[in-house]
């Protein structure tokens, strides 16, 4: 039975209609802001692309993605839904010859049939997915770190916006975003899990970046899981928030800086996934027509429900529930939409 977490006396302060108002107001200033501030240019994505290929994000390797066939060249192709944006952009970037330092983002609608219902995940994921160009000697943590500031002060941006659009609205966010290595977080609480480590340092500080994710640790496990062909496991991490509405940490984003000829391939050898260089976009990679990047994804309703302190995601997007979900929802005024 699928299992939600309920916060005590749970009511949200905003009715249907209010939230619907500022699920838009969110989403128009965040992305807006974001786009000045890393210099993209928003532009228009798929929703399925072709499976030879292999664009598609693979996540962290078992996921199925959604697919069916259509006729092509008197036989059949098959698609994928997407899982996400992260390899499409790159190839993008190239084909639109975007300059050195600035980038593109999108709208990101995915369908991740797999995904097991709780209070923030859902079959249905909208993103913005965003990559940008960069140069061999911005590959550092420095940079990187530097764009997660960037990112991290959009969202204190939208706080200061939205303390004026509603009565009585109350920040979140600490005044600066913590940075740790999973490595070190494991030396920290080597007895937690990685997931329990996120947690208590989320709540310990506010809101982190765990930077190194996709690689074993020390312990002989991973922090995470990560694909191993669009970031490099060196310069990447996600951004967690304490959510004081469910006592726990939130992933608000995922990001990195992306693989080179040569970390691509050792990221395939790492996880026994060398077939992979027959595919096109591999093929393009390793043939240098692609260019060095930056990017990620950030979770479109995942930030309403932070901004507005929802108890559940689907309080600020439509999907699909199972009935125990809506049943318990309804007797304890969590409005789904």
């Amino acid at each position: 039975m699928t299992k939600i977490y309920i916060p005590k006396d749970y009511k949200s302060s905003l009715n249907l209609a209010q939230t619907q108002y500022f699920i838009k107001e969110i989403k128009d200033f965040f992305q807006q802001t974001l786009a000045k501030n890393l210099d993209l240019l928003r532009v228009s994505a798929p929703l399925f692309v072709r499976s030879a290929t292999g664009v598609n994000d693979n996540l962290s390797g078992h996921e199925s993605p959604v697919s069916f066939n259509i006729k092509e060249n008197g036989g059949e192709t098959k698609l994928e839904i997407v899982h996400s944006l992260a390899k499409w952009k790159r190839a993008a970037l190239a084909r639109y010859k975007i300059p050195m330092h600035k980038g593109i983002y999108a709208d990101m609608n995915a369908i991740r049939s797999f995904e097991e219902f709780d209070n923030t995940h859902s079959i249905y994921v909208d993103q913005w997915d965003w990559e940008k160009v960069i140069d061999s000697s911005d590959r550092t943590f420095e940079y990187l770190q530097e764009t997660v500031n960037t990112i991290f002060q959009t969202m204190k941006d939208l706080e200061s916006y939205l303390q004026l659009k509603i009565d009585g609205y109350k920040k979140l966010l600490p005044e600066k975003i913590t940075f740790i290595k999973s490595q070190d977080l494991e030396d920290l609480y080597p007895s937690l899990t990685p997931e329990d480590r996120e947690k208590e340092f989320a709540k310990k500080h506010g809101a982190i970046f765990v930077m190194q994710i996709g690689g074993l640790l020390k312990s002989g496990v991973k922090h995470g899981d990560r694909s191993p062909d669009y970031d490099d496991w060196e310069l990447n991490g996600d951004l967690i928030v304490w959510n004081p509405i469910l006592e726990n940490a939130l992933e608000l984003s995922s990001m990195g800086i992306r693989v080179t000829p040569k970390s691509l391939k050792s990221q395939l050898e790492k996880t026994n996934t060398l077939d992979r260089l027959n595919k096109e976009y591999h093929k393009n990679l390793i043939e240098g027509k692609l260019p060095l990047t930056i990017g990620g994804g950030i979770g479109q309703s995942r930030i309403c429900m932070f901004f507005l302190q929802k108890a559940h995601i689907g309080e600020v997007q439509v999907s699909i529930w199972p009935e125990e979900v809506i049943k318990e929802c309804e007797e304890n005024d969590v409005i789904l939409l």
